[in-house]
């Protein structure tokens, strides 16, 4: 049997991003122009023309103003997950504040689909050494998968001796699955050639080589993208040299390299990645206590 890979989502518009925050304040957001229900629904045609499904990671800012969008992804059959409300880096939320956030943005798409979101992925990954006590706060909120921690070393993010392969993350009141972005590990170094802008800037041959090393691994590997980044004519920002370089870099090729993957590998949510294994393997698979890994 073909191991499918997982392919994500976060929805986000735009201003959203973190590399915009200093140049668009939150409190203007209303007054920009919402771009992401149109490139959303343009992913979603071509996962449908190539039989492809994925997890949909919703700011739950995005699905108050955009409910019907919300209500088409979970009609063609994705799985719908929560971003937060309105893409703030947890550390700035601190532990109530990201609980409160939990909750409005669980209450949201509760309204909208019936179901409480079980994934969740934090702004930025900032799942770090600084919120050790974020996973306490996805398990009382019901969440049991996380998609939050980069296994790489970054200056924004990242916990570098966190493992590359799913594994269980033990914190004080039960366990939840840690389903980490993909990687290419080699000599010693794990590459990140998940998505964002490591999918535009390298080359599809270091994915591949990443999909293929968890596949001999016997795990799936997780993929991930911004609707933004399949929408080349978004307005323009002066972000700086670096920022920009990192926003803009590569846009205009974003969906076919997502096209070719689709095309090479099958790709489901990442539930649906997980549970393939079954429930033995996700038994096996290592435990790290928070309390440990986020010191």
């Amino acid at each position: 049997m073909t191991m499918a890979h997982a392919l994500s989502v976060d929805v986000e518009d735009w201003f959203q991003v973190l590399n915009m925050a200093h140049v668009i304040d939150r409190q203007t957001w209303d007054r920009c122009e919402l771009r992401c229900g149109d490139s959303t629904r343009r992913l979603l045609d071509l996962l449908a023309r190539r039989d492809a499904k994925a997890t949909f990671f919703f700011l739950g800012w995005i699905a108050e103003r955009l409910p019907d969008l919300v209500r088409d992804v979970r009609a063609a059959g994705h799985e719908i997950a929560s971003h937060g409300y309105d893409h703030q880096l947890l550390p700035d939320l601190g532990q109530v504040g990201f609980a409160q956030d939990l909750r409005r943005t669980s209450d949201i798409l509760f309204a909208l689909t019936g179901e409480r979101p079980r994934a969740f992925r934090a702004c930025t990954w900032s799942i770090t050494q600084k919120t050790p006590w974020a996973i306490d706060e996805l398990l009382a909120s019901g969440i049991t998968l996380d998609s939050s921690i980069q296994p790489v070393r970054h200056p924004d993010y990242g916990v570098v001796k966190a493992p590359t392969m799913p594994y269980q993350l033990v914190g004080r009141t039960g366990q939840l699955l840690e389903f980490p972005p993909l990687t290419w590990d080699v000599l010693g170094r794990h590459v990140p050639v998940g998505g964002g802008g490591y999918l535009r800037l390298f080359p599809l041959a270091l994915l591949r080589a990443g999909l293929r090393q968890k596949e001999r691994a016997g795990a799936p590997g997780c993929l991930y993208l911004h609707p933004w980044e399949v929408d080349p004519e978004q307005p323009r920002q002066r972000l700086g040299l670096l920022r920009g370089f990192r926003h803009y870099v590569n846009l205009h090729r974003t969906y076919s390299k997502l096209d070719r993957l689709l095309q090479e590998f099958p790709f489901v949510g990442l539930s649906a990645a997980l549970a393939q294994r079954g429930a033995s393997w996700l038994a096996k698979l290592k435990a790290l206590r928070a309390s440990e890994l986020l010191a």
